[in-house]
């Protein structure tokens, strides 16, 4: 049997209060969240890191003081392995975790794969949406740091793969199943935020969003009205909207309740479960709204967890270097399958 390694890509999060500082650092030294020189890079995360700790420490404090990404991405490798072992036959499959801004980092994953010895390598992003500030930016860190000769197969994006919509349906469908009057309620599918110049120089994630929620819509046949929108929103830039807190007030002043899908978060983590059940829930109370229906993340859900299985199947029975669930309409500069080919 062909040993096979999947490294799932995530953000990674603190593990108690005081890793929050050189959390924020790693974040924001990164060359694909910042665009600045090196030094003066460096200089900013360090101020950011500096400025933003006791705030962020605050928000962590909420969970317990750290974050619970990486037990929540344990538990998805973990369903994930089960899933391959009952379904792909003649492989050894082997899940692995690696985060880009906190323990287990990519860098330190690929030693731990190596020395398992695999014979392919998929590369499984839990970002359904390309980015190049998640998905890029996990790709490139894992080419700089693996110098073995096993085959490795990319996951660029799978913002429309048929499992992970139907996961975010049956969700959906759950929380709004007692809901006697659609036109009372509007549905925000949120998604994190970037700042629009990063949209304007080629990055797809936007329109990934908006595929992904056209889907969903599509296979959900609801009365109830939506709209996509776009939280976390920091510094002085202009970011891609309309922002979730607005449109949260906007909507509670309408006269309307919501119902709040995470669409482009696969795991609850402090955008979820601070940011949108406390910070936003808070919003919602003042402008009116009277009933909050926030939609869990897709989690573990065997859907999700089957179409993360459906995207490795996909990835061993190709030779190409990066495979997609999505055809973006033109060719953008960041396209892991420019950069492969």
């Amino acid at each position: 049997m062909k040993k096979v390694a999947v490294l799932l890509f995530n953000l990674g999060g603190p593990l108690e209060s005081k890793d929050v500082k050189p959390f924020l650092y790693n974040l924001f030294k990164d060359k694909y969240i910042i665009s600045l020189p090196f030094g003066l890079r460096h200089f900013v995360a360090r101020m950011i890191s500096t400025t933003r700790e006791k705030p962020a420490q605050a928000n962590y404090n909420f969970m317990g003081g750290g974050s619970p990404i990486l037990a929540q991405t344990q538990a998805q490798a973990n369903a994930l392995a089960a899933y391959a072992e009952k379904t792909i036959k003649g492989a050894e499959v082997k899940t692995f975790i690696g985060m880009r801004y906190w323990h287990p980092f990519v860098e330190d994953t690929v030693k731990d794969i190596d020395a398992w010895g695999p014979d392919e390598i998929v590369l499984l992003p839990l970002y359904p949406q390309f980015s190049k500030t998640t998905t890029l930016s996990s790709l490139s860190a894992f080419k700089k740091a693996y110098k073995g000769r096993a085959k490795v197969t990319a996951v660029c994006c799978y913002p429309e793969n048929d499992f992970f919509i139907k996961a975010q349906v049956d969700l959906i469908r759950a929380a709004i199943k007692d809901i006697k009057n659609p036109d009372g309620y509007r549905i925000l599918f949120s998604a994190h935020g970037l700042p629009e110049k990063v949209i304007q120089e080629g990055d797809p994630y936007q329109a990934q969003v908006e595929a992904t929620v056209a889907k969903v819509m599509a296979e959900l046949k609801t009365d109830i009205d939506h709209v996509i929108c776009y939280q976390s929103r920091v510094g002085p830039l202009k970011w891609i909207g309309p922002a979730t807190d607005e449109t949260i007030t906007q909507t509670g002043q309408s006269g309307k309740n919501i119902v709040l899908v995470p669409i482009a978060f696969v795991s609850e983590h402090i955008e979820t479960l601070v940011e949108l059940d406390i910070e936003y829930k808070h919003l919602a109370d003042v402008a009116g709204v009277s009933s909050y229906i926030r939609v869990p993340a897709v989690g573990t859900n065997p859907d999700y967890i089957r179409a993360l299985g459906d995207q490795i199947l996909k990835a061993l029975a190709t030779t190409e270097a990066v495979i997609s669930d999505h055809a973006c309409a033109t060719c953008h500069s960041h396209c892991p399958k420019l950069k492969a080919a």
